[in-house]
């Protein structure tokens, strides 16, 4: 016999309450980031969850990547902000797309604001917990890192590799 599904919490329907929920934890994971508790957000990964920052290796698991949390939080990223604009789910898995805007305060004292899109895999394991999370950035990638300082000119000599005289000739 069919009998629809009755959510626990009346009035909503169960996808409501899957993206309510995800909904929340990252503006929980956003909260914890901009206030420095970078253990508590590494707290919403699960035991094997994969951080894919760009431009860094990724790290697995929740010491590793907060660590990394840590390492952006030292680098300058503040003001985090993460806007999710879809959640789909089906049983214990769920997928959350959105936008993402970070300021970031260089050594030298300059500020950019950096911004783009973010993709988290979430599983349901007892509590919703995120197996994998990355994030593109919409600058290229000359813009976000520091130029280094000018280097002198190669002269023609360096850039040109020359051949003794003395190699044989090949046909």
């Amino acid at each position: 016999m069919y009998r629809p599904y009755t959510s626990p919490i009346a009035g909503l329907s169960p996808s409501l309450d899957v993206e309510s929920t995800i909904r929340g934890l990252t503006q929980d994971f956003n909260m914890n980031f901009n206030t420095g508790n970078y253990d508590q957000v590494a707290n919403l990964f699960s035991s094997d969850a994969v951080f894919m920052a760009p431009h860094h290796e990724s790290s697995v698991g929740p010491k590793a990547i907060e660590r990394k949390l840590r390492e952006f939080g030292e680098a300058g990223y503040q003001d985090l902000r993460l806007e999710t604009t879809r959640v789909d789910y089906s049983g214990d898995m769920a997928m959350e797309m959105g936008r993402y805007s970070v300021s970031i305060v260089r050594e030298s004292g300059t500020n950019f604001t950096d911004q783009g899109k973010y993709l988290k895999v979430w599983r349901r394991l007892g509590a919703w917990r995120i197996v994998a999370d990355c994030w593109s950035s919409n600058l290229p990638a000359s813009s976000q890192q520091e130029k280094p300082q000018q280097e002198k000119p190669l002269s023609i000599i360096d850039k040109v590799s020359v051949i003794s005289s003395d190699v044989p000739k090949s046909a």
